[in-house]
């Protein structure tokens, strides 16, 4: 690999990784880690380009992102692992569940979204002009870059086919907030297109880890130890 993760690490038993939103870092966790560290060996990763990951040479997608969590799997030796994601980590959950199913134990999307078109267009079209105006100065300023590169990940990603998610052998949770930036019916596209999926739709917005902590960790803890 051309990166190596800065991760948090906690707990004992199966491995429990966390993935965090677009422009954050394993910090967003803050409220979980400790918690689900006792019952799991949980790990809270920066992404790529994100925190104290370095951003390194090769794409900035979704999917490369998907490769770097495999590698980071391999260099710890975890064969397989429960995988919770949010927002875009959600996305990286996902994709990573599509191509390497016997890697994934159980899985949680939380403010997953296949495309663009599942987020509210309140959110999205800001979203869309400031990434064309970052993209357009992008030549000019290494701040104008990293923002396009960004902003990128919310227009161009993650573009997942709703038939590809029957790839996807994990058991899995699927979780959104109330007033959630994803669409309600698009969550709830996901949930069905998940072989064994589950949805659970919570008081909160998009944020739900961080601002409904308590209502969020008893249903990711309950959707873990269930049969």
């Amino acid at each position: 690999m051309d990166i190596r993760h800065f991760y948090m690490e906690k707990g004992q038993g199966k491995p429990l990784i966390l993935l965090h939103g677009n422009g954050e870092d394993s910090s967003y966790f803050e409220k979980q880690i400790e918690e689900f560290a006792q019952y799991y060996h949980v790990y809270a990763l920066d992404t790529r380009g994100h925190g104290k990951t370095p951003r390194g040479d090769k794409p900035f997608s979704i999917r490369q992102f998907a490769e770097d969590l495999l590698g980071f799997m391999e260099e710890h030796g975890i064969a397989r692992a429960h995988l919770l994601g949010f927002s875009d980590g959600g996305n990286i959950a996902m994709v990573f569940a599509i191509r390497y199913p016997e890697r994934v134990d159980r899985l949680i999307l939380n403010g997953a979204n296949l495309n663009a078109k599942g987020v509210k267009p309140s959110i999205q079209i800001p979203i869309e002009i400031g990434y064309k105006i970052a993209k357009k100065f992008a030549g000019k300023s290494n701040k104008a870059k990293l923002n396009a590169e960004m902003l990128g990940l919310m227009v161009n990603d993650p573009d997942v086919p709703i038939e590809e998610l029957g790839r996807i052998h994990a058991k899995t949770l699927v979780i959104a907030g109330k007033k959630d930036m994803i669409k309600e019916e698009h969550t709830r596209l996901i949930a069905s297109g998940i072989p064994d999926g589950e949805l659970e739709i919570i008081d909160g917005n998009h944020f739900i880890a961080n601002r409904n902590a308590a209502a969020f960790n008893e249903k990711v803890l309950a959707f873990l130890k269930s049969e």
